[in-house]
């Protein structure tokens, strides 16, 4: 993963973080322990600029693949302008079946040796698109995560503030009631 996709992830990151951070110190909505109070412009501007660093992410896998296909073709070519090469050279050669003989053998490990070439080539970019689509993925879900979780801890700490509050509003009724 390029230094800058790491940077951005981190980003992301931390923008999920200052998201977090900004429901999780909100004031809770009157009469509601499950409902804050937050900025919605603030919330709506970090999720965005979260929204637009991810796709990041994909599109260095995109190039990726683009890279590989663009690679394969490259080395086709070559395979062919090799055979072309091998075909010409063969062709050119005096037509005694030695020399005829030997020059499609030579041909042959020539085309064996680009296709074997372009192969390993392909094997090599798939490998590298997988890896890099599965680091993305594993952020993604990581950071999917870390959603959950802080959705977890926003429940609960609401629900323990509105426990709070029950208390304190029975306390209240029974200073009343004892009043009267």
């Amino acid at each position: 993963m390029a230094n800058n996709d790491v940077h951005e992830l981190n980003d992301v990151q931390q923008l999920l973080d200052m998201l977090y951070a900004m429901i999780d110190d909100a004031r809770n909505a009157p009469l509601s322990n499950d409902k804050c109070v937050i900025n919605r412009d603030e919330a709506l501007d970090l999720l965005e600029e979260a929204r637009a660093k991810l796709p990041a992410e994909l599109k260095q896998a995109q190039r990726i693949i683009t890279s590989r296909e663009e690679y394969i073709e490259t080395a086709k070519s070559e395979v062919e302008k090799m055979m072309q090469r091998a075909e010409a050279a063969a062709k050119s050669k005096i037509s005694e079946s030695e020399v005829v003989q030997a020059a499609r053998e030579k041909a042959r490990e020539i085309i064996s040796r680009a296709e074997e070439r372009a192969r390993d080539m392909y094997r090599a970019a798939n490998e590298y698109a997988e890896d890099t689509l599965r680091r993305g993925e594993e952020a993604l879900q990581q950071a999917a995560k870390e959603m959950q979780e802080s959705r977890t801890r926003f429940r609960a700490a609401s629900a323990e503030q509105m426990q709070r509050n029950r208390e304190e509003l029975d306390r209240q009724a029974k200073e009343k009631k004892s009043k009267f």
